[in-house]
């Protein structure tokens, strides 16, 4: 079934209700929005793009976006959102090896990008593109549930990002996880994206169409704190998806503006770890609003949930152990916990996590070496490595390419980050490996200080030594004035390790 078809449901039964929005102003209802996307199909169709095609997106947030994406459905392509932060070579790269045929972008990055490709490019925020979305619409492409939908390329932190086949089949999944493990959704909610729509956000996109949702893009086209508490508390309930940094910043600029959140619904929150101390600030200034997910590219959003009561009910004898969860396999997925040779692990035993299910994609675009080296037997080998305890809660504790041998010994950054960030005079930390004559590999943490604090190796030291062993204590500290992150916030481990070798 071709996802685009939800939109057309909800445009027949609920046509007239308010659907894309630019900060609080309504700019279409779901008869409009249909109407609109069907117009692209046909105009994208007249251009001589085919069912199967791909075409690019290569644009900030904006109410667009969503005529765009649902566009390249009716016609049966297949869309290729590319951050908008990317560097114009680094969207080059990913329209190309996507064999992409046409490029949607904003107009203030068209430059780049044409210095870089001659595929031909409109301005979604422009005079033609909107020509393109008037007349008659396109009926809907037939799609199979295998068949391509969107093209998401990984963030590339350890090379080229490789794309990730996500199918029609696999969004419905997805969607339909939603409502049942991580959130309902009601016809006056709006899904508020400050986050990438080119990511979790706009993965999110779907089941809110379905229900008939507002779709709320902030006026700035991205992530402002202030800005996010100000349209939730006029134009709330919100939901809105929000990597860990994010969600810090958010309830900083709460604190500081004395607000509690008002008109915010749920915060989903992913895509990296959170720290138990932050998420345990947020509950305490917002109260409980927050779900958890994990998932990956290779199974989008939805491997497990962590639900609110989980994170809010301090009531329960074992919180603190399910706060430092991902929580539960979702309603589509199982997931396992394997040894080296890919045999299950009993309950709190540490593994490599494995996850199979109707989200899992089928395999990289046009790279079968790396597709046999993730998908074994139908598991998608996620190359975290965590546990599972009794109740079927699962618990990260790293990248398994970020562990640390030290000595033969498994040391997991994970725990001592999460450790030094409850030392006051520590803002953010970040702990690799670096080679060692004695021990193989040796403990080193990078430390972004408070805000006026400065680095008291000897106060780190003892704070560590008196709630964990010895052999983890950091061989280093070495003050950072931001740690490096990748365009989806994550912390970018490998330019630190290139620092360190640097240093040797």
């Amino acid at each position: 079934m071709n996802i685009a078809h939800w939109l057309a449901r909800t445009a027949r039964s609920s046509g007239g209700n308010p659907a894309l929005m630019r900060g609080g102003q309504v700019l279409a209802d779901y008869a409009t929005f249909h109407a609109r996307a069907g117009a692209l199909a046909r105009s994208l169709t007249e251009q001589g793009i085919a069912p199967d095609d791909r075409v690019a997106l290569f644009a900030t947030n904006s109410p667009d976006y969503l005529v765009a994406l649902y566009g390249i459905w009716i016609m049966g392509a297949a869309a290729v959102p590319i951050n908008a932060k990317l560097h114009p070579r680094e969207a080059h790269f990913i329209v190309q090896n996507s064999g992409s045929a046409h490029v949607l972008a904003s107009t203030d990055l068209i430059a780049g990008l044409r210095a870089e490709s001659t595929l031909p490019v409109t301005a979604l925020d422009g005079p033609d593109f909107a020509a393109m979305t008037i007349g008659p619409a396109a009926p809907i492409c037939d799609r199979a549930p295998g068949d391509l939908a969107w093209l998401f390329y990984t963030s590339g932190t350890t090379g080229r990002p490789k794309g990730v086949q996500i199918t029609h089949g696999m969004l419905a999944a997805t969607s339909l996880c939603y409502p049942m493990d991580v959130d309902p959704v009601a016809c006056d909610d709006a899904a508020l994206y400050a986050a990438p729509m080119s990511h979790g956000a706009g993965l999110y996109a779907p089941i809110h169409v379905r229900m008939g949702a507002r779709h709320m893009v902030p006026p700035s086209g991205g992530f402002d704190p202030a800005e996010v508490l100000a349209l939730s508390a006029a134009h709330g309930p919100t939901s809105l998806f929000m990597a860990p940094t994010m969600l810090k910043r958010v309830t900083d600029a709460a604190k500081a503006a004395g607000q509690r959140g008002a008109g915010i619904k749920t915060i989903i929150y992913g895509g990296g770890p959170m720290y138990r101390a932050d998420i345990e600030a947020a509950v305490d200034w917002f109260g409980p609003r927050f779900v958890q997910i994990y998932g990956q590219g290779e199974c989008p959003m939805a491997i497990t949930a962590l639900a609110r009561a989980d994170i809010a009910d301090r009531t329960q004898p074992r919180w603190r152990e399910r706060l430092a969860s991902v929580g539960r396999a979702q309603s589509a997925v199982e997931i396992a916990v394997v040894d080296a040779t890919g045999q299950p692990l009993a309950a709190g035993q540490t593994g490599e996590i494995m996850v199979r299910g109707a989200p899992v994609m089928p395999g990289y675009w046009q790279n079968p070496e790396a597709t046999a080296r993730t998908l074994r037997d139908g598991w998608l080998m996620t190359g975290d490595i965590g546990h599972l305890d009794a109740d079927g809660y699962l618990t990260l504790v790293d990248r398994s390419k970020d562990v640390i041998i030290s000595g033969g010994t498994n040391i997991y950054p994970r725990e001592i980050e999460e450790l030094l960030l409850t030392h006051p005079s520590v803002d953010a930390v970040a702990v690799v490996g670096r080679p060692s004559a004695d021990w193989g590999e040796e403990v080193v943490a990078f430390i972004v200080p408070a805000p006026g604090a400065g680095l008291d190796t000897a106060a780190l030291d003892a704070h560590i030594l008196a709630q964990m062993a010895r052999f983890k204590r950091p061989k280093a500290y070495i003050q950072i004035a931001d740690l490096p992150r990748n365009n989806y916030g994550k912390v970018l481990k490998t330019v630190l390790r290139q620092q360190l070798e640097e240093m040797r």
